[in-house]
C-alpha cells in the first residue's frame, strides 16, 4: 500500500517520530482520557456482528481505543498546529483542569465523586462509563459553549486521526471491519508516468541557496542574487500567485500572448502516479491546512485545494455551467456587462472543450444509484452532471488526487499550455506580500503594484524571492487573496468580505448488502454522477442535491457521536451508508481578512433553503428503501423506516431543521461542510461596490489583478469550477489585451 506513490503521500511514519506539541504529561494523560471516550475498547457481544466480514478483523476494531498511541500525541499536534491562538489555550484550559480534581469537578460535577479520600478523581481516573456520560452531558450543554467546543473539536480531532492512521504495511486497523479499502492495485503502466510540467518547474522542496539560481536560470528566467537585501531578483512581464481555477488558466493565456509568465504555488507538484488515495497523507499535502479548517464559530468545517492545480487537482469533476438567471443578475443588478456578454458565453465553451467534458456516464456509483432510484419513485426530476473526465470514469476517490489521470484538472490542461509557452511555475513558494509603491502618473489609483515577495516553505532557502513585473495577479482563492491584499497594505471595504461558501448539511439512509438492488460501495464509483434540484412554487431553485465523497475519516468526523458502542455499530455500517448532499446558494456571507480566520453567517432564507433540501434528501433516501435514515444533528436524529406510514415520515420531517452550531446557546447543534468559497474580492462597478474592476484590477493599486473565485460578485449557486475558468479567461484575456496596447 503507498510503496508506488509519492513519499509525501504515503503516509509512512518514522518509528522514531518526534512530537512537538508542547503538551505536558498531565494534559495528555487528560486528552488520552478523551480519546478512550470517543473511541472505547468494547467486548464483541456489546456490537452487532457482520458475517460477511473477517472475524478477527471485527474483534480488532472492537478493541481498538482511542487510547492507544499514536492517537493522543498525533490530536496533541493537530490542536497545536492547526488551531486559531485562542483555540489552542481553550483546549489546554480544559485539559488541564481534567487534569486536577478541583478542575474535574467543575467540569464533571458529581460524577467525578469516590467513596476515598479525598473523595474526588481526576478525569483520568475516573470510570469510562462515567466519563462518558461527562461527555453527552456537555454535548448538550448550552450554556458554557466554549467548553463543548473543545469537547467536539477534540472528538473530530481523535477520529480523524484514528481513521488516517496506518500501519507497517499501509493499511488502517479498521478498514477491514468496516468494508473498506483503497484502490492502489491498478496496474501502473497503463497510468501516465511522465511529469506533464517538468520542463517548466521548479519545485523548492528539492533545491537549496547553493541550486536555485542555476534552476531558475535554466527555465529562462533572469535572476539576480542580492546578499544585502536578501532576496533573489527575479524578472517576468506577469507574475501569478496561485495555480488553481483562475492562476492556472490566467497562466495560459498570458503565456501564449507572448508574455514571460511566473506563478507562484505554495503547494506541491504531484501528477496520477504519485498519489495514493491515502486520506490522512492526501489531506495534509492537498489541501489548505491539512483538510482541518473551521470557521471561527466551529458551524463549518471548510475544504480547499492547496496543490499545483488548486481544488481542480481534488475536487468532485462536476461542471455546471452558470446559471443564465445568474448571469443575467450580475449583468443587471450588479451592472457587470461582462457577464451579459457574448465573450463569457464563449469563455465557457472553450473552458468546456479545453477540461474535455463529457455528459454522460456509462456506469454510476452507488450513491448516485440510491439518488437517481429515489427520485424516480417520488416522480422528481433528475439530472445528469457533466465531468471533466470520460464516461467510463469510474472513481470515488478524485478529492484525493485521480489516480488514473483520467480527470482533466488545471495541472494537465491549462498548466500544461502554459509550460509549452515558456511560463515558470516554483512550487513549496508562499506570497508574503504585493511589491507597492506610490503612484505619480495621474492614474485615480493612488498606488502601483510592481512585484510580489515570496518565501520557500524549504528551510534550506533561506533568502526570499523577489518578483519584479509590471503586472500581477492574485489568483490563491477566496480564503487567502483577501488576507494578502491586507497584508500588503490595501483597504478597500470589501477586500475580505462578502464571503460566500455555499452551506452543506447531509441526510443518510443506510442500504444493507442484503439490497442487491444498489451495487457497490459509498465510496465506490464517480462521486458526483446526478442531481435533484429542490424548487420552490415559484420555479427558484431553493437547494441542490447531489452525492458526496466520504471516506472514512471524513465520515467519522461529521457523525454524530452519542456514545462509543452507537458509533462503532454506526462504522459496521459505514460502506452502506449513503449520503445525499444539500448546497444552497447562500444569501448571508462572511469575512476573511486574517489568513485562517474565516467566519460566515447564514440569513434566513438560507437556513429555509436548507431545511428544504434536507427534507426533500431525506424524503428521496426513504422513496429509495433505506432502512434506516437520518441527519447530522447532534442528538443523532434518524428514522427507522420499516413499515413506515407516510403520516409518519412527514412527522418525522417536521422535526428536521437547519440547526444552528456548536456556539450556538442550543441543546442540539450540527457542524457544516463547504468545499466552496467565492466573493471575498468581489468585482465591483466602482470602489463602493467592489474591490476591483470589471477588468479584475485593484481600485486602488495599478497593475494589481485578482482571477480567481473571489471576484465573482455573489454565491453561484451550483458547482463553480466552470465560473471560476471562464471569468479568469475573460479577465485574463483582457489583461493580455492591455499589455499588447501598452507595448505597441
Amino acid at each position: 500500500m503507498g510503496r508506488n506513490c509519492h513519499p509525501l503521500l504515503s503516509g509512512r511514519r518514522s518509528k522514531a517520530e518526534k512530537y512537538n506539541h508542547g503538551l505536558s504529561s498531565a494534559e495528555l494523560l487528560a486528552l488520552a482520557s478523551l480519546c478512550e471516550v470517543f473511541l472505547p475498547p468494547l467486548p464483541s457481544v456489546s456490537l452487532e456482528g457482520k458475517e460477511d466480514r473477517p472475524g478477527q478483523a471485527l474483534e480488532s476494531f472492537y478493541k481498538a481505543s482511542g487510547v492507544q498511541a499514536p492517537v493522543p500525541d498525533k490530536v496533541a499536534e493537530i490542536v497545536v498546529k492547526r488551531l486559531l491562538t485562542e483555540a489552542v489555550i481553550l483546549i489546554r484550559v480544559v485539559l488541564l483542569m481534567l487534569s486536577t480534581k478541583l478542575g474535574t469537578l467543575m467540569l464533571c460535577g458529581s460524577l467525578c465523586l469516590c467513596g476515598k479520600w479525598p473523595y474526588i478523581n481526576n478525569f483520568s481516573s475516573m470510570s469510562l462509563e462515567k466519563r462518558e456520560k461527562v461527555l453527552q452531558k456537555w454535548f448538550k450543554n448550552w450554556i458554557f459553549t466554549p467548553v463543548r467546543i473543545a469537547f467536539v473539536t477534540l472528538k473530530i480531532f481523535c477520529l480523524f486521526v484514528f481513521f488516517c492512521q496506518l500501519d507497517e504495511n499501509g493499511k488502517n486497523p479498521a478498514w477491514e471491519a468496516i468494508d473498506y479499502h483503497v484502490e492502489n492495485d491498478e496496474d501502473v503502466s497503463e497510468v501516465q508516468q511522465e511529469r506533464p510540467l517538468e520542463k517548466g518547474i521548479v519545485e523548492t522542496m528539492y533545491e537549496t541557496d547553493s541550486t536555485i539560481v542555476q534552476s531558475l536560470t535554466q527555465k529562462g528566467l533572469q535572476v539576480t542574487k542580492d546578499s544585502k537585501q536578501n532576496v533573489y531578483k527575479i524578472k517576468c512581464d506577469v507574475v501569478i500567485v496561485g495555480s488553481g481555477c483562475g492562476g492556472g488558466v490566467a497562466a495560459a493565456v498570458l503565456a501564449s500572448a507572448g508574455q514571460k509568465v511566473v506563478v507562484i504555488e505554495k503547494g506541491n507538484y504531484f501528477t496520477p502516479k504519485d498519489y495514493s488515495l491515502l486520506e490522512g497523507p492526501s489531506f495534509e499535502q492537498l489541501y489548505e491546512s491539512g483538510g482541518i479548517l473551521p470557521t471561527t464559530d466551529a458551524r463549518m468545517t471548510i475544504l480547499a485545494g492547496s496543490t499545483v492545480g488548486g481544488g481542480s487537482a481534488v475536487n468532485w469533476s462536476a461542471c455546471i455551467k452558470t446559471p443564465k438567471s445568474l448571469l443575467q443578475e450580475w449583468a443587471g443588478d450588479y451592472k457587470l456587462p461582462l457577464f451579459g456578454s457574448p465573450n463569457y458565453l464563449s469563455a465557457m465553451d472553450i473552458v468546456w472543450e479545453r477540461i474535455s467534458v463529457t455528459e454522460n456516464c456509462v456506469q454510476e456509483g452507488f450513491q448516485n444509484q440510491v439518488l437517481r432510484k429515489g427520485c424516480k419513485n417520488l416522480g422528481l426530476d433528475v439530472e445528469r452532471i457533466p465531468r471533466n473526465s470520460s464516461e467510463n470514469h469510474y472513481c470515488g476517490s478524485c478529492g484525493h488526487g485521480c489516480k488514473n489521470g483520467d480527470k482533466k484538472g488545471i495541472d494537465s490542461t491549462w498548466l500544461v499550455d502554459a509550460i509549452n509557452h515558456g511560463a515558470v511555475i516554483l512550487t513549496g513558494c508562499k506570497a508574503e506580500r504585493f511589491i507597492l509603491e506610490k503612484n505619480d502618473n495621474g492614474s485615480t489609483r493612488t498606488m502601483k503594484c510592481s512585484g510580489v515577495i515570496a518565501k520557500a516553505l524549504n528551510n534550506d532557502i533561506r533568502m526570499n524571492f523577489q518578483i519584479e513585473t509590471k503586472t500581477t495577479i492574485s489568483a490563491c482563492g477566496a480564503l487567502l487573496t483577501p488576507p494578502l491584499m491586507i497584508s500588503s497594505g490595501l483597504k478597500n471595504q470589501h477586500i475580505g468580505k462578502n464571503l460566500h461558501l455555499h452551506p452543506v448539511l447531509m441526510a443518510w439512509g443506510y442500504f444493507p448488502d442484503s439490497n442487491l438492488e444498489f451495487k457497490g460501495k459509498n465510496y465506490e464509483g464517480g462521486i458526483i454522477t446526478s442531481a435533484h434540484k429542490v424548487v420552490s412554487r415559484d420555479s427558484e431553485v431553493r437547494a441542490l442535491i447531489e452525492t458526496p465523497e466520504f471516506s472514512p475519516a471524513k465520515f467519522s468526523v461529521l457523525w454524530p457521536w452519542l456514545s462509543g458502542i452507537d458509533f462503532k455499530q454506526t462504522m459496521l455500517k459505514y460502506s452502506r451508508t449513503a449520503h445525499l448532499i444539500t448546497i444552497i446558494r447562500d444569501r448571508g456571507s462572511g469575512e476573511v481578512k486574517v489568513e485562517g480566520r474565516i467566519s460566515h453567517k447564514l440569513d434566513q432564507l438560507d437556513q429555509e433553503n436548507l431545511k428544504a433540501g434536507l427534507r426533500q434528501a431525506l424524503r428521496i433516501l426513504i422513496a429509495a428503501g433505506a432502512v434506516e435514515v437520518g441527519t447530522h444533528r447532534s442528538d443523532g436524529q434518524r428514522l427507522k423506516c420499516e413499515g413506515i406510514t407516510k403520516k409518519e415520515v412527514e412527522q418525522f420531517l417536521d422535526t428536521v431543521y437547519a440547526a444552528e452550531g456548536p456556539k450556538s446557546p442550543v441543546e442540539n447543534w450540527m457542524v457544516y461542510a463547504t468545499a466552496h468559497q467565492m466573493g471575498s474580492c468581489r468585482m465591483g462597478v466602482n470602489e463602493k461596490e467592489g474591490a476591483i474592476d470589471e477588468n479584475g484590477q485593484s481600485w486602488e493599486a495599478e497593475g494589481l489583478y485578482v482571477c480567481d473565485a473571489s471576484v465573482l460578485p455573489s454565491a453561484v449557486g451550483v458547482n463553480p469550477m466552470i465560473t471560476i475558468q471562464s471569468t479568469a479567461y475573460c479577465l485574463s484575456k483582457r489583461i493580455a489585451e492591455s499589455l499588447r496596447e501598452q507595448s505597441s
